[in-house]
């Protein structure tokens, strides 16, 4: 199991529900979660092989941006 990380300019809960709504039909995705009180708005996605940029493509399609971070 990895965990990914994310930069990401979802800001409020409204918008976490609707990027939910696509995560939930992954099914690679076990846990995610986004952190409203980072400056980064960080994403974090537990997954047991899921590619980064399947990740990142995901978020765009919900109309939102997120990039992964480094290590």
């Amino acid at each position: 199991m990895q965990i990914l990380i994310f930069r990401t300019n979802i800001r409020d809960k409204k918008q976490v529900a609707t990027v939910g709504r696509h995560i939930i039909n992954e099914q690679q995705i076990t846990k995610w979660n986004i952190d409203l009180n980072d400056v980064d708005c960080v994403l974090r996605v537990e997954t047991p092989g899921l590619h980064p940029k399947s990740i990142e493509s995901l978020i765009q399609k919900a109309g939102h941006n997120c990039e992964e971070l480094p290590d």
